[in-house]
Formats: C-alpha cells, structure tokens, sequence
C-alpha cells in the first residue's frame, strides 16, 4: 500500500492531487491517509511522531511524508529504506528517529526531476510519481536515485520532551516513549500536573492523566475533556517530569 503522513490537513485540494497523481500509475493501489494534520512546518516534532507510528506500517509498503517548510529551497528529496518500508520526503530531519530506531537503514536522493515540477507542491510533482513507481515494484536506483548520506541531527534527543502534537479529542501526545518513564513518574506541562493511569476509565469524569497510547507514547488526557485547553498545552509545550 501507499501510506500518506503530511501535515496538509483534510481540507483543500493538496491530498486529492497527490492521490490523482498516484493513481494514473496504480489505479487499484490502496491509499491510506495515515495523517493529515502533522504538526504543521515542523519536522522535528514530526520525525518523532513518524517513528512512533511507523511499527504499525506493513513491510514492503510506501509511505509519503511531507512536512516540508524547505519546499523548493535546497533540502533534498529522498527515498530512505527503514525495516523493508521505502518511505519518501524532504532531507530535513523528517527520518532521523526512523533511521536510529530501524536495524535497517539506507537512504537514496531522488535526481530525476519531473517535466512539471512547482517550486511549491513537490508532494504532487515529485514525490507522488516516485511513490508510485516504487509501489509498482521498482528499486530506488532504478528510479533515478543514488544513494546518499541524510543530513542528520545529533543533538536531536533520542525522546522529545515535549508536546508533538494533539488528536481530535484535545488529547496531547507527546514524543517521550511511556517504556522510558518510571511507573509513578508526574508529568508536567503547560498549568498541570499529571499522574499516570492505565486508560480513561481509571480516573473520575474530568481528571487530567497521562498514560501510554496505542503508539507507544505518553499521552496526556483528561477523562470526558480536551486537556489541550484545560491545561494550555500547545504543540512544542515543555513536558518534565
């Protein structure tokens, strides 16, 4: 399958022109819109999510990340290999927890350029053919790729302490592994304190908690409430414990 992870948003035009274009190369190809609401221009927060997410990505698919700030300046586009899943996008840090936490890593940089490409939408002109070719059963190297060292972020820590990003129900994930945190560890950010819980119904109706999401991270919730606006936590809130 073809997996989408983009901070473009549901609404507008920029997914369906992507999909557009993957489908006059694969029409029967599964698409899935895996996240459309990334934290918006934010790489750094974005790799963390993207790693985090990436366990529950079957082998062999690929994945189209766009969280490009740099479109058009001079960050390469890549193809990186991740645990036999090919997954394309900017070199600007998207990868750079997928290549610490992968036992298999390599990166290519996509050289061929297409007839059309706008200075601003390479998701579409660039990185939406490429994924389609490399659904259809191509290597990178067959695909106009060479392979390339990925500019990385050694003072990136290996968990982010800090909000990476909010679901639809005001819950504010962030980009500390749960595994790393002592059992009775507090978190703090933005106006509260939070104790951890093993799931919604362990705390009464409007009790702030955090506790390990379904993707592995600590996630701070409130029972029957959104805590991004009970406790002010915005996306890049300092989170301490």
């Amino acid at each position: 399958m073809i997996v989408l992870f983009t901070d473009f948003g549901i609404q507008g035009p920029y997914l369906g022109q992507m999909e557009m274009v993957i489908r006059q190369t694969l029409p029967a190809e599964p698409v899935v819109n895996l996240i459309a609401d990334a934290p918006r221009f934010d790489p750094k927060a974005s790799a963390y999510l993207l790693a985090a997410l990436a366990p529950g990505i079957p082998r062999q698919s690929v994945v189209l990340a766009v969280v490009d700030p740099g479109v058009g300046g001079e960050r390469r586009p890549l193809v990186v290999e991740a645990d036999g899943v090919l997954y394309l996008g900017p070199d600007n840090g998207l990868f750079e927890i997928l290549a610490r936490r992968a036992r298999i890593f390599r990166a290519w940089e996509i050289v061929w350029r297409p007839d059309r490409l706008s200075a601003s939408f390479h998701g579409r002109d660039l990185f939406a053919p490429m994924a389609a070719r490399l659904a259809a059963g191509l290597g990178p190297e067959d695909c106009g790729c060479r392979p390339v060292e990925p500019l990385r972020h050694a003072d990136w820590p290996d968990d982010l302490a800090s909000v990476i990003y909010h679901d639809h129900y005001g819950n504010a994930w962030t980009g500390l592994r749960a595994g790393i945190l002592a059992g009775d560890a507090v978190l703090r950010a933005g106006e509260g304190e939070f104790r951890r819980a093993r799931t919604f119904s362990d705390v009464p109706p409007g009790t702030g908690f955090w506790y390990e999401n379904s993707s592995g991270l600590a996630e701070i919730a409130v029972n029957g409430g959104a805590a991004s606006s009970l406790s002010a936590l915005a996306v890049g809130s300092i989170v301490t414990n």
